[in-house]
C-alpha cells in the first residue's frame, strides 16, 4: 500500500485542465489488479468468441458478462489513469468502484460455474474444447482477481488504507 501514498497528496485539478497520466496508479495495486482484470477479461472473451458459442446457449451468458465487465474495468481504468475522478469528485469513487467490483465477482462466478459446466469432452471439434476449458480457466482467475478487488477497494471505502481511490476525497474535502 506505501506505493499508493503517492496518489494521495494534495492537487489542484481545475476543471479546466486536460487529463494527466497518473503514473503512481500504475504501480499501485489497484491499478495493477485492474490491468490484470483487462487482460484476463480480454483473454475469456476471445477464447469464448473463437469457438462455435453462438450453438451454446451457455456461452452466450459468458460473453455477455466477460464482454460486459472488460469494458467497465478499461473505463474505470482509464478514468483513474488520467485522473478523472479528481474531476468528478461529486462521485463517491471508493463506494462506486467496491460495488461494481463486488457485482463482477458474482458475475464471474456465474459466468465461470457456466462456462465450465457446459465444456463437453467429448466435443467432436477438439479446438472448441480447448478453447472452452481454457475460457473456464481464466473465468475462474478473473473472478479470483476482482474478489481481490473488492476486498482492496472494500478497505479503500472504509478509508483503512492510503490508496488512488481515496485520493479524490481527501482532495476536496
Amino acid at each position: 500500500m506505501a506505493g499508493l501514498a503517492g496518489a494521495a497528496r494534495s492537487r489542484s485539478v481545475s476543471p479546466g485542465t486536460p487529463p494527466a497520466l497518473d503514473g503512481t496508479f500504475l504501480c499501485s495495486p489497484l491499478g495493477g489488479l485492474m490491468g490484470t482484470q483487462a487482460v484476463l477479461g480480454l483473454l475469456v472473451w476471445s477464447l469464448i468468441a473463437a469457438t462455435t458459442y453462438h450453438l451454446h446457449a451457455a456461452y452466450g451468458w459468458v460473453m455477455f458478462v466477460s464482454l460486459f465487465c472488460w469494458i467497465l474495468t478499461l473505463l474505470f481504468f482509464m478514468t483513474y489513469l488520467l485522473q478523472l475522478q479528481l474531476k468528478f469528485y461529486v462521485i463517491p469513487w471508493p463506494l462506486v468502484l467496491m460495488i461494481y467490483n463486488a457485482v463482477a465477482t458474482v458475475l464471474y462466478i456465474t459466468a465461470f460455474v457456466t462456462c465450465a459446466a457446459a465444456v463437453q469432452p467429448t466435443s467432436w471439434r477438439q479446438w472448441d474444447y480447448n478453447r472452452r476449458a481454457a475460457a473456464s480457466f481464466f473465468a475462474c482467475v478473473t473472478m479470483i482477481i476482482y474478489g481481490v478487488s473488492t476486498f482492496f477497494s472494500f478497505r479503500a471505502w472504509k478509508g483503512l488504507g492510503s490508496n488512488a481511490a481515496t485520493s479524490q476525497v481527501t482532495d476536496h474535502a
